[in-house]
């Protein structure tokens, strides 16, 4: 018994009667959960992988497409992200990757003041409306702003594809495969 409390393999009862949770079950049973098969339990997760990506939202379980696209609407970088993912984590994803652009639209989901200044270091004007709990209002171009309907038109255009609405593929990189083989044909061919 004292070699196995040593290895924390078995605890000392400490007399106080408590409920555990599954994952504490999982712990103190006699298989090691990080060196086996895929369980229930991994929600279809390899090791230090992102999982399905499929988050909620408020109109239900969903996946955001974060998108880089040129004058004309024509996407030219694509990122998914989970649902309920802040769109911030989107930002910073496509970033690196933005073309030499005067003026960047974005939606309200995007207005940081991090955001801002890198835009600002690449030489970029954001055309971003600032969110509605700022206490300083900012300033943006609001005829310019109208022209984001494009970047909708794209996404909208993209959800024509019927594996692209629904969402037939469980991994989050065919998924992303098939949006990108999709806006291909649409806009590229």
């Amino acid at each position: 018994m004292e070699a196995l409390e040593r290895e924390r393999r078995l605890r000392a009862d400490d007399g106080r009667a408590r409920c555990r949770t599954w994952r504490e079950k999982d712990r103190h049973d006699r298989r090691d959960v990080s060196e086996s098969t895929a369980h229930r339990d991994q929600h279809g997760r390899d090791k230090g992988g992102r999982g399905r990506l499929i988050g909620r939202t408020k109109g239900g379980m969903n996946t955001k497409l974060h998108a880089i696209c040129d004058s004309q609407g024509r996407p030219i970088d694509l990122f998914v992200t989970a649902g309920q993912v802040s769109d911030y984590t989107g930002a910073r994803a496509l970033l690196g990757s933005l073309p030499k652009v005067e003026w960047l639209l974005g939606d309200r989901g995007y207005d940081a003041d991090w955001f801002r200044e890198a835009l600002q270091d690449k030489g970029i004007h954001a055309c971003i409306p600032g969110r509605k709990q700022r206490k300083t209002p900012v300033r943006y171009d609001k005829r310019r702003y109208k022209r984001r309907n494009r970047i909708e038109i794209m996404c909208g255009r993209l959800k024509d594809r019927r594996r692209v609405a629904t969402r037939y593929d469980r991994c989050p990189k065919v998924f992303l495969s098939a949006i990108a083989l999709a806006a291909t044909v649409i806009y590229w061919l």
